[in-house]
């Protein structure tokens, strides 16, 4: 049995990527000369808006189905999910063959749910709580027997989402600073074990919105606090971070900080207009962290994973 609370390695990042590379869009790196004045530095945003489903969640999902035991696989798999995740495991299911559970929070964007639906899967709606989301993933799980695949606990998610970071040192070596959203906590941690793995020197910083800074209460305590209240804009961040990523985090990541909401709408609409490229709010929480000085980035490259652009058109919030 994989022990799926080990922390992972370079190693194991490496290997996922082998395993998804037949799935999974190598995103492009874009950089934008009016962000670059802005904040007196050099970034590179690495487009996982791009990626299968719109998001960088496919990475994992996909690492993780695909290595699952044909026992494991035989009665589908299972998860909750606000969106991303949810349409990552879908997609990934539907490619090896097997049903895919997905308990849904019911104020899940519309956009999110109808992909999740086209890409097959059975979804149950909860109550938009983590109380909810876990109670009726058990009953799902009780009444079909499938395998939970969690979003952010569970090793092969965290080398999955590493494979990001992989591709962006790959092709830029010289970055000074990475920065990423948090949320559950996967694709930071995931992040930090490829970026210190290639280059120990790199400074690797969380961000998270003032309205859902458990992983920042977290980080500072040195020991995990849930999320309480996410009354947040940025949906794909108002979950708690995960045990293991926390593990991971707590001992390698440099810093995570967090911004307004007022800041990440400013920094997601700076995006859909000067870069003309769709960004959902989670992935805004970085670029607001630069444009606030929440991280001084000045005369620095700086590397920041946009996580995706799943957004409801119908629900904008300017």
């Amino acid at each position: 049995m994989i022990d799926l609370l080990a922390i992972p390695t370079l190693s194991d990042i490496i290997k996922a990527h082998e395993v998804i590379k037949p799935y999974a869009r190598f995103t492009p790196v874009l950089r934008s000369e009016h962000v670059n004045k802005r904040t007196q530095s050099d970034v590179y945003f690495k487009c996982e808006n791009f990626q299968k489903v719109g998001a960088f969640k496919f990475r994992g999902a996909c690492n993780a189905v695909l290595t699952l035991s044909d026992e494991e696989a035989s009665k589908g798999v299972a998860t909750h999910s606000s969106g991303n995740h949810a349409q990552a495991l879908a997609l990934a299911a539907k490619i090896k063959g097997i049903p895919a559970f997905v308990v849904m929070p019911d104020n899940a964007p519309k956009v999110k749910v109808e992909a999740v639906q086209n890409y097959g899967a059975e979804i149950t709606f909860c109550e938009s709580t983590l109380e909810g989301r876990e109670n009726t993933l058990k009953q799902v799980v009780a009444e079909t027997g499938a395998t939970i695949i969690h979003p952010y606990n569970d090793s092969r998610i965290v080398t999955g989402q590493g494979t990001a970071a992989l591709e962006l040192l790959e092709t830029n070596p010289d970055l000074d600073i990475i920065l990423t959203p948090v949320g559950g906590g996967g694709l930071l941690s995931g992040t930090v074990i490829s970026a210190k793995a290639i280059k120990p020197e790199i400074k690797v910083i969380g961000t998270e919105p003032e309205q859902a800074d458990d992983a920042y209460e977290s980080f500072k305590a040195g020991k995990l606090i849930p999320a309480y209240s996410t009354n947040t804009i940025a949906d794909g961040l108002r979950t708690s971070l995960g045990e293991l990523p926390f593990n991971i985090i707590k001992t390698h990541v440099d810093d995570i900080v967090t911004v307004s909401e007022d800041s990440i709408k400013e920094a997601m609409r700076y995006i859909w207009e000067r870069m003309n490229i769709i960004i959902e709010p989670s992935c805004a929480v970085p670029v607001a962290a630069i444009f606030e000085g929440k991280v001084d980035v000045r005369g620095k490259k700086v590397g920041i994973i946009i996580t995706g652009g799943n957004v409801d058109l119908d629900n904008l919030p300017w």
